[in-house]
């Protein structure tokens, strides 16, 4: 896999019918290693060892309904009040951020109301706080580090 625009981070790998997975510390499992994966475990180790959130906060590839359709989010993190502070959209490192990805995620985020959102394909990454009573994104040169309450 490529090098991407985070830390080096120490990954566990492994071979499971000709094809190779990577350990996923939130969901406790080996998933196969695509590149938008690549991505995403990228990011769940930006937020664990820069940011400092805890494992119990984050949360990956879950279902989410917006409007009638079954999507799929790639990540959040939670506050401990059980709302979600950071809502998370990975892309494959050749996928281009576009207007289209920001409408993605904003899709997604009229159901989870998030007070942050990372977009990123690993080698460019965006950050924004929402600032609902104007209706905008706030764009940030990075996300808040964590603070224990």
């Amino acid at each position: 896999m490529q090098q991407l625009n985070f830390p080096t981070y120490n990954f566990r790998f492994k071979n499971s019918e000709n094809k190779i997975a990577i350990f996923d510390e939130i969901r406790k499992k080996f998933v196969v290693l695509t590149p938008e994966e690549w991505v995403r475990q990228h990011v769940v180790q930006f937020l664990l060892q820069q940011k400092k959130y805890p494992k119990s906060l984050i949360n990956v590839e879950k279902i989410l309904k917006v409007n009638g359709l079954t999507k799929r989010y790639d990540g959040v993190v939670f506050n401990n009040d059980g709302s979600i502070l950071i809502l998370v959209e990975c892309k494959a490192p050749e996928v281009k951020i576009s207007q289209h990805t920001f409408d993605q995620i904003a899709r997604y985020n009229m159901t989870m109301n998030a007070q942050f959102l990372m977009v990123t394909n690993g080698h460019n990454h965006y950050f924004c706080q929402m600032d609902y009573e104007n209706e905008k994104y706030i764009f940030l040169e990075n996300l808040p580090d964590y603070l224990i309450k």
